[in-house]
């Protein structure tokens, strides 16, 4: 099948399947998609820096604990690209494995909070009465709390570390998912389709699971991607505060607050995790934004 042959069969008006249907909603997506220039340079430099995290054991120069007190604070040079820090140990070698370390927490965060937000979001606004007051009080308890103390809170009663602070994290960030999917809820269940059914024998589990779930995706996938800025700082916060990834483990927070005393004369060794984590979020607010242009009907 040739290139235009393809093109016209994604775009038909009168698809001959669904599989042809579905190919071609994501066609149409994607085409509205790159149309934004910003978000297409977001969602590159996103998968780049996944890229680099991945490969990181390949494209690191160095070990990225191993010391050299003799070449500590060099400047960015051929042999160490980005210069040493403190310890006399590889920069650009500990950025890459820093990336796996704080990007790593970002997915097992949303990997946590977006199926437990979406569950109690979609329970609590189908079911209604009790069940919704009771579920929507417990988020509002969560809510009444800054999402970082809380986390402090959490990582303190626990003990710091990077298992710490995505337990910690994914408790303080589910609430907005399970409003969100409780406010999308409400306005499905009524709907002729959720009301036919029902009428079919289907079980409110099943109900949900397979009817109301799938419509509140869209808008949850936004969220997370809009979300992701946010827990790479509050990730970065607490490995700066001493409470996430404890050294010599690279994490980005953490090689900013053992080199923060050096800023004003090797600027280097602080500011480039820094630019790592401005970099990230950035991106990913873009992409956020993209998505949301594309997804959200309300945008259109």
């Amino acid at each position: 099948m040739s290139a235009t042959t393809r093109r016209e069969w994604l775009l038909s008006d009168t698809p001959s399947s669904r599989s042809q249907a579905r190919w071609g909603r994501r066609y149409q997506l994607w085409l509205a998609f790159r149309r934004n220039w910003l978000a297409v340079a977001g969602l590159a430099v996103v998968v780049l820096m996944l890229l680099l995290a991945i490969f990181a054991p390949l494209l690191a120069t160095h070990d990225p604990g191993a010391q050299q007190l003799a070449n500590r604070l060099q400047p960015p040079s051929a042999e160490h690209w980005l210069g040493t820090d403190e310890l006399g140990r590889d920069s650009w070698s500990r950025l890459l494995y820093g990336g796996r370390v704080t990007l790593g927490m970002v997915v097992a965060v949303v990997a946590l909070v977006a199926p437990l937000g979406l569950i109690i979001g979609c329970v609590a606004g189908y079911a209604g009465g009790m069940v919704d007051k009771v579920l929507m009080r417990v988020t509002d308890v969560f809510l009444a709390f800054p999402r970082l103390i809380l986390a402090l809170a959490f990582v303190a009663a626990m003990r710091p570390g990077v298992e710490s602070a995505v337990i910690a994290i994914a408790l303080t960030a589910w609430p907005p998912y399970a409003r969100l999917a409780r406010a999308e809820t409400l306005t499905i269940r009524n709907t002729d389709y959720i009301a036919a059914v029902r009428m079919t024998g289907a079980s409110p589990w099943r109900v949900i699971w397979k009817h109301v779930t799938p419509m509140c995706m869209p808008s949850l996938t936004v969220r997370v991607t809009l979300d992701m800025s946010s827990i790479i700082l509050t990730a970065a916060g607490l490995g700066f505060l001493g409470l996430g990834a404890q050294p010599p483990i690279p994490e980005w927070g953490t090689m900013i607050a053992t080199a923060r005393r050096f800023i004003l004369e090797q600027w280097w060794v602080p500011v480039i995790p820094g630019i790592a984590i401005f970099t990230a979020s950035l991106a990913f607010n873009l992409l956020g934004d993209g998505l949301r242009d594309v997804l959200d009907p309300k945008q259109r």
